[in-house]
């Protein structure tokens, strides 16, 4: 069963991530090693940071009026 949510702000992106990554079984640490950086980081992209560039893309979608919607397939397995 896949999941899917709206994306509206640098928090609910980072909840999706951190739910995709449950879904996959990976730990933070797991994670940041498959992609050559700190557990930290992967952290503060789950709690939603605030960074110029998240920002200004947030920014960019509420101007024009995109949305972005996320679907997590937790059947597929991409390790």
């Amino acid at each position: 069963m896949a999941y899917s949510g709206k994306v509206t702000s640098p928090e609910s992106l980072g909840r999706i991530l951190q739910q995709a990554r449950l879904l996959s079984g990976l730990t933070q640490r797991e994670l940041a090693e498959r992609l050559g950086t700190t557990q930290r980081y992967i952290w503060e992209i789950e709690a939603g940071k605030p960074s110029i560039y998240v920002e200004r893309l947030f920014a960019m979608m509420r101007e024009t009026g995109m949305e972005l919607t996320a679907t997590i397939d937790p059947r597929e397995n991409h390790g």
